[in-house]
């Protein structure tokens, strides 16, 4: 019993030695729990916030810095690079109003001597605008601007400055502003014909800038839903030529400001929507860069867009033109008028042809024929190719000034 007793009491011994090294050992490479919560509070107490244990604390962290870096992609830079050069246009108009009061024609007639027929009013109007050189120089709609007597442009930044109309295209609904500046922040216009439907697009401006009453642009963001869509208003004798088509909201204010890639460049100008209810229904138009860019330097150069001597006329072809002719469609326009010692004369260019294709663009009816001739300049030339006798022949027309100043131009 003594033998058992003695190996049971060295067994004791032996465990109780193994415990107390354990504790030393654990004491000495790990600090006490309330220990280390305090050196995490001292050192980082951002973390022990999160939470007690470094290594979970870091992770949290890193991944909160990684959401933070993919907020910021290409729209988002895109953004930076071009909304310091956007700018809000304030305008003030002058309208005449035809007085018409309660129209009763017993009013009428009873104070027909005493009130005016007609009067003035000022109207305040807003658009937008996009600055395209350092000193000054800004884009904008020809709608915006047009019967200004007073043209206001406020930066981003909150400065503002009287504007100068330099010119503008009514047809094509491009205008060009001036403000007296240095230095000035400006975008960078790329290249409409390099448009990728279905990529992303950024529309910037300053909808609603009378009720927001800021001076700093917003954006929205879509895509390019599609290229090349054609309008020609005949009441008011606009042509919208190769419109592109994007689903970012652009509203009232918008006209005039940059339609971007996400590369930070210019691809349009943004100029009408498709609406029932006047906001918008995710149907913008804008005017493609590149034939801004060739009205733009027209008008900084002459101040103006020259108007242009084509020198014939032209109708939709009719089931009776057709028949006598022996056509077998109405696709194409007929040349109703050829002015004497014009250049179509000169470009052999008669009565009766029928143009199937202005510039390689297929003309089916006479509102073709305007949207073909829309972009071209003096100096340039046209390629017609027509039908004479049932016979294809192409004819080449030189592009002059008109020099009638009382003469239209951009009419067929």
């Amino acid at each position: 019993m003594q033998k058992k007793n003695v190996i049971l009491l060295v067994l004791i011994i032996v465990l109780l030695n193994i415990a107390v090294i354990r504790y030393f050992i654990n004491k000495s490479n790990f600090p006490e729990p309330h220990t280390q919560v305090l050196e995490v509070l001292s050192s980082r107490p951002e973390k022990a916030i999160l939470d007690s244990n470094d290594t979970k604390t870091e992770r949290r962290i890193l991944e909160n810095q990684k959401i933070i870096v993919s907020r910021e992609n290409a729209i988002t830079r895109s953004v930076e690079l071009v909304k310091p050069s956007v700018v809000s246009v304030n305008v003030i108009k002058t309208e005449v109003v035809r007085n018409e009061p309660f129209h009763s024609f017993f009013f009428d007639d009873f104070f027909r001597g005493f009130l005016p027929r007609q009067y003035e009013r000022e109207v305040k109007s807003l658009g937008s605008g996009v600055i395209i050189s350092e000193d000054g120089y800004i884009i904008t709609n020809s709608h915006v601007v047009k019967n200004a007597s007073k043209i206001k442009v406020t930066l981003a930044d909150g400065s503002s400055f009287d504007g100068v109309l330099i010119g503008n295209d009514d047809v094509n609904d491009i205008a060009v502003v001036k403000i007296s500046g240095k230095n000035l922040p400006y975008a960078m216009l790329g290249d409409s014909d390099e448009i990728i439907i279905g990529e992303w697009t950024i529309a910037i401006g300053n909808p609603f800038g009378f009720l927001i009453k800021d001076s700093k642009p917003t954006v929205t963001v879509g895509v390019i839903s599609a290229i090349d869509r054609n309008f020609h208003i005949s009441e008011n004798n606009k042509v919208y030529k190769k419109m592109i088509q994007s689903d970012a909201a652009i509203n009232p204010g918008n006209s005039g400001g940059p339609l971007v890639n996400i590369n930070g460049e210019v691809i349009g100008i943004n100029t009408f929507i498709f609406t029932k209810s006047g906001g918008s229904l995710g149907i913008g138009f804008a005017i493609p860069v590149n034939r801004v860019k060739s009205i733009t330097h027209e008008i900084i150069k002459y101040g103006k867009i020259r108007p242009i001597w084509f020198g014939f006329k032209v109708q939709d072809i009719t089931p009776k033109i057709a028949y006598n002719f022996g056509l077998k469609s109405s696709q194409g326009v007929f040349v109703s008028y050829i002015e004497k010692a014009g250049p179509a004369e000169e470009a052999g260019l008669k009565r009766g042809d029928i143009i199937t294709k202005i510039n390689e663009q297929v003309i089916d009816n006479a509102d073709d024929a305007e949207i073909a001739v829309s972009d071209v300049r003096v100096g340039q030339e046209l390629k017609i190719e027509i039908l004479r006798n049932r016979k294809k022949e192409i004819k080449t027309l030189p592009i002059r000034e008109y020099k009638d100043s009382s003469g239209s131009f951009f009419k067929l």
